[in-house]
């Protein structure tokens, strides 16, 4: 495709960059593609829109987030994290204007109008704020006097802050998980993991006492019988009825009444038209880019990468098993999209922008090439500053 002494930039980064996970996303991509055709025509025609409405929209989405993903896989680690810095701090705007002028849908105000295009501002904060906390943790690694640990506190009281008045009980769930995920990578003591464990069930029984949202899902799950399950009831049948291979595409019935079968039961709906060889499939494909990406972690040797490319990761992979466990009822529903697959323009692009910082920060670069710091000459360092300190 490209020879590898062609110096543009073009072919720099496709020599440099994972071809393998690129692929595998690649392939998750179009493959959701394919499965919005199967389930969300049903939801567009009871809305009264047009029959191929959330197909051509899924569509719409697919392609610019196809050139994020690839534009930002370009970028340098430095500028990575500067993007993440920019994509925060809108983020958290936004997400304060959505409070006081975003429509309320469902009980819940997510979601903010620009420029006549609606926009959920925590997709796009989840991203950014993992490689702000990958960066303050790897600081503190670096420098102990530097006060890392303080950052990333902040940084998850800003984030959490803000999704809890919303009310988005699953995205502060895998936010606080990420974020646990990240410290116990950069090396936390068991002291900071029973505290954050104590605060983590402490925050839950809140939740539960104080926020019937909440307290009616938990209480859904351990109990059937004391609320309306319809919807995961629905999504059980769907595997029992489409059995091992599927009744085929287009021949489920259980998308002709399931209101979210586009979006947080996409999965069932496969199920159903497509069998559980093919549910096991999509597993395998998400354990594969998983698997890949934290092999990928490993293998560098900036504090920085490989706790960013780790957090990014575990981010991926535990909303796929979040969407797929609630799809199961092997958890309380969450709402929560199934990566790359399930409809949804904020979570499309959010999660291209994420997985475009992996891309971008596992190329291979020469070993004297810096990763992340551009490095002072001996005779411009300040005073006092050792030889492994770098300044941000």
């Amino acid at each position: 495709m490209f020879s590898r002494t062609d110096e543009r930039l073009i072919a720099r980064w496709w020599w440099t960059v994972d071809r393998v996970l690129l692929g595998a996303i690649l392939a998750l991509i179009l493959g959701g593609l394919v499965l919005s055709l199967a389930a969300s025509p049903p939801v567009a025609q009871r809305l009264g829109l047009d029959y191929f409405h959330f197909v051509k929209r899924h569509a719409m989405f697919v392609v610019p987030a196809i050139a994020v993903m690839i534009g930002v896989s370009m970028m340098s680690p430095r500028r990575i994290r500067r993007s993440a810095l920019v994509v925060f701090a809108v983020g958290i705007v936004l997400m304060a204007l959505t409070l006081w002028i975003g429509p309320e849908v469902k009980g819940a105000r997510r979601w903010i109008s620009i420029g006549g295009i609606a926009l959920q501002p925590s997709e796009f904060v989840k991203p950014a704020f993992v490689v702000l906390v990958a960066w303050a943790f790897s600081e503190r690694m670096k420098r102990p006097d530097m006060p890392g640990n303080l950052m990333a506190i902040l940084l998850l009281s800003a984030f959490v802050g803000l999704l809890v008045p919303q009310p988005d009980f699953g995205q502060t769930m895998l936010a606080v998980l990420v974020w646990g995920a990240l410290f116990f990578a950069a090396g936390m003591s068991w002291l900071w993991i029973v505290t954050l464990g104590g605060l983590g069930v402490g925050g839950l029984v809140t939740a539960y006492t104080f926020v019937p949202h909440v307290r009616g899902r938990i209480d859904r799950f351990l109990d059937p019988e004391s609320g309306d399950t319809f919807q995961i009831d629905t999504a059980i049948e769907s595997f029992v009825r489409g059995g091992w291979l599927g009744r085929g595409p287009g021949e489920g019935t259980v998308k002709q009444s399931l209101p979210d079968s586009h979006t947080d039961f996409i999965f069932a709906v496969t199920a159903e038209e497509f069998g559980i060889l093919v549910c096991l499939i999509i597993v395998a494909a998400f354990a594969f880019i998983v698997l890949r990406g934290l092999t990928q972690a490993l293998k560098e040797s900036d504090p920085f990468v490989k706790l960013a490319v780790t957090g990014l990761i575990v981010l991926f992979g535990l909303q796929s098993v979040i969407n797929m466990a609630v799809n199961l009822q092997l958890m309380p529903a969450k709402g929560m999209t199934l990566p790359f697959v399930s409809y949804g323009g904020s979570s499309i692009l959010s999660l291209a922008y994420g997985m475009g910082m992996v891309l971008g920060l596992t190329r291979r670069r020469p070993q004297t090439e810096p990763v992340l710091y551009d490095l002072p000459a001996p005779h411009q360092r300040h005073p006092g500053m050792h030889a492994g300190a770098r300044p941000a």
